[in-house]
């Protein structure tokens, strides 16, 4: 199994619905019907990504319903006002759109996702062609992978690297994704880090450090 961090290619959705700047007010909403979307990327050409079109930005149109905006309102509301007024996708989308790369690192798309309040990513290549969408339940993934799995992947690359000489001392278990290691160790200044890096392989959920030092001594 490779040691490589996890990537947004990894993980993301290849087959993503996507619309034209053409596509209709109504057209958009049976799209996301049908396949249990919150959102859907614009594209035009071969696949460039030049906006998305969200739930929220579908909503405005209900929310001005029958609803007329003072001036002052107006200008605090932006183009909702406008795009409550819009039957496609070219005026209803949110422009430019919020992207990260199929090479991203999965924390960086989950910071991504917070810094811009979205739910989801188009996955664009360098030149901004679509590539797939990545969800937040796509991120979880990582927490899918069988407790065996991250256990040999903390004793191979933690317990071994960091404790060459006393690593058959160590007990590495994982129960539910929460790694425990026990067992003593040469060298107990190494701790803290075999901790911090045990937390850091993908899919780890938490970690109970039990190491000691050989002969009670550091």
């Amino acid at each position: 199994m490779s040691t490589e961090p996890f990537t947004v290619a990894d993980v993301m959705t290849k087959k993503v619905v996507a619309v034209r700047p053409g596509t209709e007010f109504k057209e958009i909403v049976t799209a996301m019907e049908r396949w249990k979307v919150t959102a859907v990327p614009v594209i035009e050409g071969e696949g460039r990504v030049v906006g998305v079109v969200s739930e929220a930005d579908l909503l405005l149109k209900e929310e001005f319903h029958d609803h007329r905006l003072g001036l002052v309102e107006q200008l605090r509301r932006g183009d909702a006002p406008a795009k409550a007024g819009s039957r496609r996708a070219g005026d209803l989308m949110t422009t430019p759109a919020v992207t990260v790369g199929p090479g991203a690192s999965l924390p960086r798309a989950a910071r991504i996702m917070a810094a811009h309040r979205v739910k989801r990513l188009p996955v664009v290549d360098a030149s901004g062609t679509l590539q797939g969408i990545v969800s937040r339940a796509d991120l979880l993934k990582v927490f899918l992978r069988p407790d065996d799995d991250l256990a040999a992947e903390v004793r191979r690359d933690v317990v071994e690297h960091l404790f060459p000489l006393s690593h058959r001392e160590v007990e590495v278990r994982v129960d539910a994704g929460v790694v425990t290691l026990s067992g003593e160790v040469r060298d107990s200044t190494l701790v803290p880090l075999a901790a911090r890096l045990a937390r850091a392989v993908e899919g780890v959920v938490d970690v109970r450090c039990e190491l000691t030092a050989q002969g009670g001594s550091g």
